[in-house]
C-alpha cells in the first residue's frame, strides 16, 4: 500500500474533525473546579475556581479604582478583588456591588496572591451570581 499525498490528506481531514467535534461535544462540561477557602493555597494561583459563599463586606479601595470583597464560606474568608474595568460592566448593567453584601454569591474567579494573602479576582461583571 502506497502513501501518497492524497491519503494524508484525507487522513488530517478526518482526524481534524473528529477533534472538531469532540470539543464541541465537551465544551459544555468544561467548567473552573469548586474550591473551599480553607483549600485555597499558593498552589492554585493563577487558577480559575467556583467559590459558593456569603459577601460580608464590599468595600472600596483608598483610590477608588476597585472594589474589595469579603466572600465566607464557612471555611474561611477571601477577599474578592474587582478592578475598574469590572465595575465599568457592573454600572453599565446597573448593578450596585453594595448589593451583594450579606447575600449568598456563587463566584467564580482567578487565584492570585497580594502580599502573602490569597485572593481571588472577578473577571468580569457575569463571574457572581446571589444565589437563593
Amino acid at each position: 500500500m502506497e502513501i501518497t499525498d492524497g491519503k494524508i490528506f484525507k487522513i488530517a481531514l478526518i482526524t481534524t474533525l473528529i477533534g472538531l467535534v469532540g470539543m464541541i461535544i465537551f465544551a459544555g462540561d468544561i467548567s473552573p473546579k469548586e474550591a473551599l477557602v480553607k483549600d485555597i493555597d499558593r498552589g492554585m494561583i493563577d487558577e480559575d475556581v467556583t467559590i459558593n459563599g456569603v459577601i460580608e463586606s464590599v468595600k472600596k479601595s483608598s483610590t477608588g479604582k476597585s472594589y474589595f470583597m469579603t466572600l465566607n464560606d464557612g471555611t474561611g474568608r477571601i477577599t474578592i478583588m474587582i478592578f475598574e474595568s469590572t465595575i465599568a460592566e457592573f454600572q453599565e448593567a446597573g448593578i450596585d456591588l453594595k448589593s451583594f453584601e450579606n447575600n449568598k454569591v456563587k463566584v467564580v474567579g482567578t487565584v492570585t496572591e497580594f502580599k502573602s494573602t490569597m485572593e481571588i479576582i472577578l473577571p468580569n461583571s457575569n463571574s457572581i451570581k446571589i444565589e437563593n
